[in-house]
């Protein structure tokens, strides 16, 4: 997959998109617009699980479907219906918040107390006992189904992207708009943060740090901390659905200053994720440059590292296979059957590093941000640190499926775990990331 050319009709990514590294797209044509998630049930995900083995056991292993939830929250409203810790509840992915998700979760709590769980936008269904909880990770990947309401250009235009997309097996492995987040892609600048020591500035960014787009009352909140600094005051004007924020404001309205014990009653995935975006977002910038270089993604270049890619295997590894003038030739024929794939680096205290132009590339980007690596060694908050790991740069797309819908068309499709939609969507549309 080269990278786009450089005339003027070459599409250009949002801004948005490009502050959180995707800068490039793959496919050369102009996108069909239109916006998505106009309703949950627009953006349809069913997990392609992989089933615990059935035993005695304490955990209860159950299909849950949510409607509209965000996983964190829908992991603490469970748990504080069942009077478990969040933690003990098991679950194989994050999913998207405005869409229809279905998953398999595990609870380690009486069959009758799970099935008895009431909760709006959640239908829980039993299915056995296992000895061991679902574990992250635990899956083997997604099935999509997205509509786009309102294109701006019949299908044929939408056939073009896809044929586009088939002829290179996939599209760039980007971390989505949602790893950031899409009215507020800060999650990766709170990383960023912690990284660097500055846990005062991680909090302030997460908890305050107004952007447009928000509603006024969550601005206004947001506004008065940031203004004030005051938490006490702050805690009364953050509404009840920002429970994270007011996670972080109460201990500080009690502690002033503590910024590390504020971060440490988060819960552990998402104090985990805002470090893991930041990774992201320098993955995304590797891969733009990558792209920009004009060095394909399906395709391996001398100094690259690749990892195997078996079915249901990980997208992401510690170590690799170094390409040399010896085996490029080999990797390439494996390349092409779909066994294996360029990496880039998710950087961390232990990074390992491509050689030849695409070292050159990985170090450069993170130099550009002023860290040095050992940095991932988080000595404030150790539960954070992070040695790194090689993740795939392409993200294989087998089929994808158009048909058509009375206000648009409908996407189909099936991607590996730890790949994102929207970097299927935004080959298609490629719009404003609000209409995503």
């Amino acid at each position: 997959m080269a990278a786009p050319g450089t005339t003027s009709e070459t599409p250009t990514p949002s801004p948005e998109e490009q502050a959180v590294g995707m800068e490039v797209y793959a496919t050369p044509c102009a996108g069909i617009g239109g916006h998505i998630k106009a309703t949950p049930e627009d953006f349809v995900v069913e997990e392609i699980s992989r089933l615990p083995t059935p035993g005695q056991g304490k955990h209860i292993i159950a299909r849950v479907t949510a409607r509209n939830w965000e996983t964190n929250a829908l992991l603490q409203t469970l748990a504080a219906r069942l009077g478990i810790p969040s933690h003990t509840i098991g679950f194989a992915g994050m999913k998207d918040k405005r869409a229809v998700t279905t998953q398999l979760m595990s609870f380690p709590a009486p069959p009758a107390q799970v099935a008895a769980l009431d909760v709006s936008g959640v239908y829980i269904q039993v299915l056995y006992t296992a000895p061991r909880p679902i574990y992250r990770g635990q899956l083997e990947g997604n099935r999509f189904h997205v509509v786009i309401r309102n294109p701006d250009h019949n299908g044929g235009r939408a056939e073009d992207i896809q044929d586009c997309i088939a002829s290179t097996g996939g599209v760039p492995n980007f971390f989505g708009i949602q790893r950031f987040g899409i009215i507020r892609p800060v999650t990766h600048l709170v990383g960023k943060h912690i990284v660097a020591g500055d846990l005062e500035r991680a909090v302030m960014t997460y908890a305050a740090h107004p952007l447009p787009g928000e509603s006024p009352d969550d601005h206004a909140a947001r506004s008065y901390l940031q203004i004030t600094g005051d938490f006490q005051g702050a805690l009364h004007r953050y509404p009840p659905h920002m429970q994270f924020e007011r996670t972080l404001i109460a201990h500080l309205a009690r502690h002033p200053g503590d910024w590390r014990g504020a971060l440490h009653r988060l819960p552990e995935n998402l104090a985990r994720m805002f470090v893991h975006a930041y990774q992201s977002f320098l993955f995304n910038r590797i891969l733009s440059r990558r792209l920009q270089a004009g060095i394909a993604v399906n395709r391996a270049v001398e100094g690259d590292i690749v990892i195997p890619l078996e079915a249901g295997g990980e997208m992401q590894a510690p170590e690799g296979i170094p390409v040399d003038g010896r085996n490029i030739r080999k990797i390439n024929r494996q390349i092409s059957r779909g066994n294996c794939y360029p990496t880039a680096p998710l950087v961390g205290h232990d990074t390992r590093w491509a050689g030849g132009r695409m070292g050159d590339i990985e170090r450069q980007v993170v130099a550009e941000e002023g860290l040095a690596e050992e940095q991932f060694v988080i000595s404030a908050l150790p539960r954070l640190s992070s040695a790194g790991m090689r993740r795939i740069v392409m993200s294989p797309v087998p089929r994808i499926r158009l048909t058509g819908h009375p206000d648009g068309l409908c996407l189909s499709f099936s991607l590996r775990k730890g790949c994102y939609a929207t970097s299927v969507l935004r080959e298609f549309m490629k719009t404003a990331i609000r209409n995503y």
